[in-house]
């Protein structure tokens, strides 16, 4: 008899379809938040007025904004965050941005309960996975500001109880992991997503059919989150190619955002993700490739590495993205391509010269010991690699 435990997440609210301004003046009224402090994406903040908007609809309760996040959330950069928000005596940390930023603001919840000052300071809060998938999850205090996240893109990281950040010195990306890290409030406005670069849209769109395909493809699915998956890969691959038609297309955006929370949706049931998801975690931290695009590039591979061990389930992916009997690698590598991005590890700028690094690093990716086909050596990621190149 099959068995597993569905654990709900601490987000209290996900509020869809409403002007992400007058959305969150009325969750910080309802919070009771009087110092809110924005983490912001730069170029949201810079070139167009959707920050403003936010900024008035606070009014009063307004604290602070920090927009310098770079890609794979570096700890400098979350320090910078803390700092302010510590000095602005922030109670709501808000975030604006992408799935750098919103990683961000978790980190700045971390930084603030536990003051954490420097680099060093996050080295004993990171979960610590070996070579040979054992590990550690260290327990500590839940964090007291909690976060409302406001996503521009689709890589549905608001969704997650973990946050990735990355040493600058050792350019590893490490995750760091607590029930209270995941956001109280999650809202999707797709208006402001039209400013987002239409490729960020697409291939962080790709991403959300990694989850929803690796999610489906697991060991651990269950009929939740079969019918999660299912739907975020029908959606996905309609309201997608919408989008690269017609940007100006609001309701093809609220799918795809809608889309993306089904295709993890999964993991409250404890599904995992498997190999597309490891590599590309070492492939953004390692090697600086946006997250979108190592699905892009890794998915279709790792989905023939897989097909061995689960080659029925791959056809349930093929049937639901529209194409019933063909092989679903081939399919998704097709989506790609239509889609106008990268399908290749040369064409994200990475060379075989770092694909020994990048094997090694994997080894130490939790998901990689969860694929549905076993992988115990870097030699095995290595072959993917090198399908991948």
């Amino acid at each position: 008899m099959r068995s597993g435990m569905f654990v709900f997440s601490a987000i209290e609210r996900i509020v869809y379809g409403q002007p992400a301004a007058h959305a969150l003046r009325a969750e910080a009224e309802r919070l009771g938040a009087q110092r809110v402090f924005l983490v912001v994406s730069g170029t949201m903040n810079r070139t167009t007025d959707e920050i403003a908007k936010v900024r008035d609809e606070l009014g009063r309760r307004y604290a602070g904004l920090f927009d310098r996040i770079p890609s794979h959330t570096p700890r400098d950069a979350v320090l910078g965050a803390a700092r302010e928000a510590r000095a602005a005596g922030a109670d709501l940390i808000v975030t604006f941005g992408g799935g750098s930023v919103t990683d961000a603001g978790k980190m700045v919840q971390l930084c603030l309960q536990h003051d954490i000052t420097d680099v060093d300071g996050f080295d004993a809060f990171r979960v610590v996975v070996n070579p040979d998938g054992t590990g550690t999850i260290p327990d500590f205090d839940a964090p007291m500001v909690r976060q409302i996240a406001i996503p521009t893109t689709l890589s549905a990281g608001e969704f997650h109880a973990e946050a990735g950040c990355t040493d600058n010195r050792s350019k590893v990306k490490h995750a760091y992991r607590h029930r209270l890290l995941v956001p109280r409030v999650i809202i999707f406005d797709p208006a402001p997503t039209v400013h987002t670069p239409l490729w960020v849209w697409l291939s962080t769109g790709l991403r959300a059919v990694d989850h929803a395909t690796e999610g489906l493809c697991s060991q651990f699915s269950n009929p939740a989150s079969d019918a999660s998956s299912l739907h975020a890969l029908r959606l996905l691959s309609h309201a997608l190619p919408r989008v690269k038609r017609n940007p100006d297309d609001l309701e093809a955006r609220l799918d795809c955002q809608l889309a993306a929370w089904l295709s993890v949706a999964g993991r409250q049931g404890g599904v995992k993700m498997g190999a597309s998801h490891a590599i590309g975690h070492v492939l953004g931290g390692t090697c600086g490739v946006p997250h979108g695009y190592t699905s892009c590039v890794m998915l279709p591979h790792v989905l023939r590495y897989n097909r061995p061990a689960n080659a029925d389930r791959q056809r349930l992916v093929a049937e639901a993205m529209g194409h019933p009997g063909e092989d679903a690698a081939d399919v998704i590598a097709a989506f790609v391509a239509d889609l106008g991005l990268p399908g290749r590890l040369a064409e994200v700028g990475v060379e075989r010269e770092q694909f020994a690094v990048i094997a090694a690093n994997t080894m130490r990716e939790s998901l990689l010991h969860v694929n549905p086909r076993k992988i115990s050596r870097p030699e095995e990621v290595l072959e993917i690699l090198d399908a991948a190149a």
